[in-house]
């Protein structure tokens, strides 16, 4: 080999085989010393799976999950706000923008072609040289080009930092895609719930409008008195009053699920729910692996975001070493138009140049400090995401097992109000009590059939935030759709 090579080989092999300086990125342990919990504390029973070291998977599909409450008029809000919502637009625009950011900061990698053409008339200087000053033109056109040479990895980790934050991004969207269908969810059982509770409160007044006639009936007879008809018509209108604002809340909900569906509440309409709803929440495993909580899309951006920020560390630990650039111009150069484009007008120039930082002040010190600092702050974020996953998950596990149990004593409770109003409507007819021992038995009946509507849609609310927790693609049988 020619010695004249030996130089050229090795900047060949520190261009190919540069080193990239900064830390190399290590997942820390998610609750720092603590150790992480092998089950959940609200699983008594159940298969409560293990916990494995957790690899972001949020990309994974999620899946049509609110089918599984087996709602034809769910599934077509779910579809028009996942289209349609316009915080969710925003999210998607910040994700694009994010990956957009990866190509520029790629562009580093290549070197840099700029054309800067310009003409210039000049008058030089009398007291200089030839004791005479002159006038003329200067036209140029020049061709500059330059390239860093990323011997320590600095494009590298700016590339590095630019795909975390674009999947962090990504992640950000799919977190508010579950949110928006999520909310969804839950108005729309808010929503159904209102509606059953009108219904029994139409039904209810029914009841007592006959239980009015029929007082008034035996007022006539002389059997009841004055103050058992004054007490069937307040019960009958106090019950009347109930139905507005059980309308206005309805109201309130239809707009609300028309703003997340990206649309003006006029020309916006669910058709009320006839009868009263009795579906129950569907059946989620009680024994769900805590490892599940990876599919988060919350924890997998804060994860995201700790690469990004360990990349940064990188980048401000290569400021601390040469720079070296490769500069090139080439190009035309003349004092006349006419012979800007001829062969002895052309100039070029080549060679590299180093840039070291020999005094900053304490920038590049205080930057590397920063750096790390942001990435402490990230940890922070990342482990606190974790702890209010995992708290998110206990809440709603909670939830099922007590609002499950609370609908079973409310249902056992509201089957003896039903007979003890029987048996008073009988006595009641039979002269053997008063209308207002009556009057306590339906209030008392009214309360528990509210409360059955109310705790099954708390219910299902519940499972739809359990999901959510777990970071949505649920399905009946409890597998995830990719695990099919």
């Amino acid at each position: 080999m020619k010695s004249s090579s030996i130089p050229n080989a090795v900047c060949a092999a520190l261009l190919l085989f540069g080193c990239t300086v900064g830390p190399d990125y290590q997942r820390p342990a998610p609750l720092g010393k603590n150790p992480l919990p092998s089950v959940f504390a609200e699983v008594k029973s159940g298969n409560p799976g293990k916990w494995k070291q957790a690899t972001p998977s949020a990309h994974l599909p999620r899946g049509a999950w609110w089918r599984i409450f087996g709602e034809a008029e769910l599934n077509r809000i779910e579809t028009r706000a996942t289209a349609d919502n316009q915080t969710l637009a925003g999210f998607l625009a910040r994700f694009e923008q994010a990956r957009a950011l990866v190509n520029v900061s790629r562009a580093d990698w290549a070197p840099q072609v700029s054309a800067a053409p310009d003409i210039n008339r000049q008058r030089t200087s009398a007291n200089m040289q030839s004791g005479t000053s002159t006038i003329f033109n200067t036209y140029n056109v020049p061709l500059n080009a330059s390239w860093e040479l990323d011997l320590w990895g600095r494009v590298r980790r700016e590339v590095e930092g630019a795909r975390a934050l674009a999947a962090a991004a990504g992640d950000d969207f799919e977190s508010a895609k579950l949110a928006v269908q999520a909310e969804v969810a839950i108005d729309y059982f808010t929503l159904r719930s209102v509606d059953s509770q009108a219904n029994l409160i139409r039904e209810t007044i029914k009841s007592y409008q006959r239980f009015l006639e029929l007082t008034q009936d035996r007022h006539s007879s002389g059997i009841a008195t004055d103050y058992d008809v004054s007490l069937a018509e307040t019960q009958l209108k106090s019950t009347e009053a109930q139905l507005p604002a059980l309308e206005l809340q309805r109201a309130k909900l239809v707009h609300a699920l028309a703003a997340l569906c990206g649309q003006a509440a006029l020309g916006f309409a669910i058709a009320p729910a006839h009868g009263i709803a009795e579906s129950a929440a569907p059946a989620i495993p009680a024994g769900v692996p805590s490892e599940w909580l990876e599919h988060r899309p919350d924890i997998a951006a804060a994860e995201r975001r700790m690469v990004a920020a360990n990349a940064d560390i990188g980048q401000a630990t290569a400021a601390f070493y040469p720079k070296v650039m490769l500069n090139g111009s080439a190009g035309y150069q003349s004092i006349h138009a006419s012979n800007l484009f001829t062969w002895p007008s052309r100039a070029w120039a080549f060679g590299p140049s180093l840039q070291l930082p020999v005094f900053t002040g304490g920038r590049t010190t205080a930057q590397l400090a920063s750096a790390r600092a942001a990435y402490d702050s990230a940890v922070a974020s990342y482990r606190q995401t974790v702890l209010a996953a995992f708290q998110d998950v206990e809440d709603q596990l909670a939830s099922q097992r007590l609002l499950a149990e609370q609908l079973g004593k409310e249902q056992a409770a509201l089957v003896a109000a039903r007979r003890t109003l029987e048996i008073s409507i009988t006595r009641y007819k039979g002269g053997l009590i008063t209308y207002l021992e009556v009057a306590v038995v339906q209030n008392t009946a009214l309360t528990h059939e509210q409360t059955v509507v109310q705790l099954a849609a708390l219910r299902q609310s519940a499972g739809v935030s359990l999901i959510k927790a777990l970071g949505g693609g649920w399905n009946t049988d409890g597998l995830r759709p990719e695990a099919r």
